[in-house]
């Protein structure tokens, strides 16, 4: 009887689809980082961290950890100030909630990993969904062309479909 070796197997392969947040850590996770940051987990769960009264007006920017004096002792834990880029008109209601807030960022670490709050006024990106760009209008011949070429159709809901969608290959072209 054989016995199979694990190492010379090869390695097994995942079924089916892999959600977007299992890859994400791997993607970010250097650039986290550099940031100060040992996870993306911080950013992935911002909103519920800070709430919504600021999730859409706030991002978390850095961890700044504190430099160790090498003494030769044993290294004291110091935490870190996380800076918070805000919104201007929101950074004086952050900074009177920074209590609150550290707590909660606390109790998401599970350890008080920070001491401080900074906040940062600068803008804020809001990536909302992209909008489509407006199609161009279309000339005289090329309305017409889209009027012919759907007048034979009887039925009123499938001309007007399909005069749209005639419109909106016209306009692309060119």
């Amino acid at each position: 009887m054989a016995i199979r070796s694990t190492a010379s197997a090869p390695p097994r392969r995942r079924r089916g689809a892999l959600a977007v947040g299992e890859l994400l850590g791997d993607v970010l996770g250097p650039a986290a980082k550099k940031r100060g940051f040992a996870s993306t987990d911080l950013f992935a769960h911002w909103a519920d961290v800070v709430g919504a009264a600021y999730a859409d007006a706030t991002r978390p920017e850095r961890l700044a950890w504190p430099r160790r004096l090498d003494d030769g002792g044993e290294p004291a834990f110091e935490p870190a100030t996380l800076i918070v880029r805000c919104e201007g008109a929101r950074a004086l209601m952050l900074q009177h909630d920074t209590p609150r807030i550290l707590e909660r960022i606390n109790a998401h670490f599970g350890f008080c990993a920070v001491a401080r709050l900074k906040i940062v006024q600068k803008p804020i990106e809001h990536l909302g969904p992209a909008r489509p760009p407006r199609p161009r209008a279309l000339g005289a011949a090329e309305e017409a062309r889209v009027v012919d070429l759907t007048a034979g159709i009887a039925d009123d809901g499938l001309r007007a479909a399909l005069a749209r969608l005639g419109r909106a290959v016209a306009a692309q072209r060119r």
